[in-house]
């Protein structure tokens, strides 16, 4: 059995045959496959082996090692049909007869010598594909962050030298000068504070969207993604793993460039096939069979669902980290404090919208009550400065603090041009991904700012009613053509507007700025770049613990709340209603994780209530204001 790190993470099929060699020789010892996964899983929960094994994420691909152990942080963007491979097959030499049984699992192609497909030893075995992509609008810190905990070596291989297409090699030179410039134009000054202490090895992943996108559509649901996809074969319990599920999988990486010349050779056989007599179209073929240069394959040991995606937090559950979790609970105040100074700032000075926005960035749905998301909130915030840079300045704020973001501009072009919702192309037999097909807690900017007159096609309406849909039940709903597929998920919506937001929303909030910069930009900038790396990453920390935290109200409290509510109703019976209610026990639900409690208190709830006067007082005076507002 392999005992050192380098043994099994650069030649884990070495580990693969030598178990399936000891199968034959002893079959009453058990199912070979299970002791392998078992094996490997042992392996990985070392934390030191871990930071040992490189990154499709981190690393570019022609600096891996082929059929060497990587990891993939991903996506599940779409599940293929199951399909058939030898998992036990005979070679024969030529040269020689010897014949010889061979494993075929976790293998794209075979070894030398000729295949006996007559012998009763061939096994033919079913795995599934999955095409997974990387996690759609992970913050450059999130990803720096990442990178700098690997202690992975990797080198240009003076050995492996990739016998790719000519057309793959461009791509490759193209990709290679690529990501540097990508990074300068897309880091502004908002940006300077991501981890930039640690430099990266030359592993910015290749920007193959755009370099490749003549020839391959990577299919990434947010445009100007980067980084590698990847064809990821399931050999067991893939019925446990779900569209959308963000995953860290460890596998086999295959880059064979016989997968490219037999996905062309099929490709041009298609083409000279009767359509009715060919079960698999061009289009089908592009799809599914990719240049494995530029989507390489990655046959899964073990995958690790993702509870979070912060990589400043322990990989494991917050629950099962009681350590990590005690000394964060006990900085929580400080840390909330500090952060609302900023964000205060940040809202020219308007200290009660600061207290909505973080508990906007605590919000999380943890559970439904049958079609019901509970725990979500929307929050609109109104009132912003009517300059375009604002809302594109409080939009880089925020992704400075959540692991994943992305910015909706809700002009009327992108609104009637873009694709939010994922539609099934049946000639390519795939998925084809939308905007609204991101990870859980993504953050997702609607910056209302950019709206304009003008009318909207029938697209850009499915485009209004699918983000009102996903604001208000927290699903969305695929086309499959003939019918729609409903698929729940778990993104903070915020809007950012001048007046109401046209799209409906848990609470609006009409910002009051107390301080008039003469210079927006300047004075937002010189905030940002006042804040040290170590205290956004302080910020970071207290936002993804405080909306993992567990909630619950005592019975007491619950009649001290429900007597509050009826005499609140014997004063006024108009002044509230159940839906005040509800939105009341969620802002204290809140207000309670954003402190680092658990339990609703007394003080908490009268906060809360006063904290819900305030607004309310806000928005009534903005509608008398702007008669015209609902």
């Amino acid at each position: 059995m392999p005992s050192t790190y380098d043994e099994w993470i650069n030649n884990p099929m070495g580990v693969v045959q030598g178990m399936f060699a000891a199968a034959q020789n002893n079959s009453s010892s058990g199912p070979w496959e299970t002791k392998l996964v078992e094996y490997f899983k042992q392996q990985i929960k070392d934390k030191e082996a871990r930071a040992l094994i490189p990154s499709l994420n981190d690393v570019p691909l022609h600096y891996l090692k082929p059929n060497s152990l990587v990891k993939f942080r991903c996506l599940v963007q779409d599940m293929f049909d199951p399909e058939f491979y030898m998992g036990v097959y005979e070679t024969v030499d030529p040269s020689t007869q010897t014949k010889v049984l061979r494993c075929g699992r976790y293998k794209d192609v075979t070894e030398s010598g000729v295949v006996d497909f007559n012998p009763r030893s061939t096994v033919t075995s079913e795995r599934q594909t999955f095409y997974c992509v990387p996690i759609p609008g992970e913050s450059a810190w999130a990803k720096e962050s990442y990178a700098c905990s690997s202690q992975a070596t990797v080198v240009p291989s003076t050995s492996y030298i990739p016998s790719r297409q000519k057309r793959s090699y461009e791509e490759d030179d193209e990709m290679d000068t690529q990501p540097q410039k990508q990074r300068e134009t897309h880091t502004g000054p908002m940006d300077s504070h991501g981890n930039g202490d640690c430099k990266r090895r030359e592993t910015e992943a290749p920007s193959s969207q755009t370099t490749s996108s003549s020839h391959l559509d990577l299919n990434f649901p947010l445009p100007g993604e980067k980084g590698p996809a990847c064809l990821v074969k399931v050999y067991e319990e893939w019925d446990s793993f779900k569209l959308n599920d963000t995953l860290e999988v460890y596998g086999i990486l295959s880059v064979s460039p016989a997968l490219s010349v037999l996905s062309e050779e099929k490709e041009a056989a298609s083409l000279l096939l009767d359509p009715t007599e060919s079960m698999e179209t061009a289009e089908e073929l592009r799809a599914h069979c990719p240049p494995a240069s530029l989507v390489p394959r990655l046959h899964m040991l073990h995958a690790k669902p993702l509870p979070h995606h912060n990589p400043l937090l322990p990989s494991a559950n917050l629950k099962d980290n009681s350590t990590f979790l005690s000394s964060t609970l006990s900085e929580l105040a400080s840390v909330r404090a500090e952060l609302l100074s900023y964000l205060t700032h940040v809202l020219l000075g308007d200290a009660l919208a600061a207290e909505y926005l973080i508990m906007h960035l605590v919000s999380n749905v943890y559970s439904r009550h049958d079609v019901l998301p509970l725990g979500k909130f929307t929050l609109n915030l109104s009132g912003c400065p009517p300059t375009t840079s604002y809302a594109e300045r409080l939009y880089q704020v925020i992704q400075q603090l959540v692991p994943c973001s992305y910015r909706l501009g809700m002009s009327l072009q992108n609104m009637n041009s873009l694709r939010l919702v994922p539609k099934k192309d049946y000639v390519a037999n795939r998925l084809v991904s939308g905007a609204l097909q991101l990870a859980k807690n993504t953050c997702l900017f609607l910056d209302e700012t950019q709206l304009e007159q003008g009318q909207l096609d029938a697209a850009g309406v499915r485009n209004v009613t699918a983000l009102g849909n996903l604001i208000s039940w927290q699903k969305v709903d695929y086309d499959f053509n003939y019918h729609q597929m409903e698929f729940p998920c778990n993104i903070n919506v915020l809007i950012a507007s001048e007046g109401r937001s046209l799209l409906p929303s848990d609470c609006q909030v009409h910002l009051q700025p107390q301080v008039i910069p003469p210079n927006l930009e300047e004075y937002l900038a010189t905030i940002h770049m006042g804040q040290m790396s170590s205290k956004l990453n302080k910020f970071r920390v207290y936002l993804s613990v405080a909306q993992s935290l567990d909630y619950s109200i005592s019975d007491e409290v619950t009649k001290a709340v429900e007597d509050d509510f009826v005499d609140m109703r014997k004063d006024d019976p108009q002044s509230i209603t159940a839906e005040d209610l509800h939105r009341l026990l969620v802002v204290a639900r809140l207000l309670c994780l954003s402190k680092g409690q658990t339990t609703l208190s007394r003080d908490s709830w009268m906060r809360a209530k006063h904290m819900e006067v305030l607004r309310s007082s806000r928005t009534e005076q903005q509608k008398s204001l702007n008669g015209n507002e609902p």
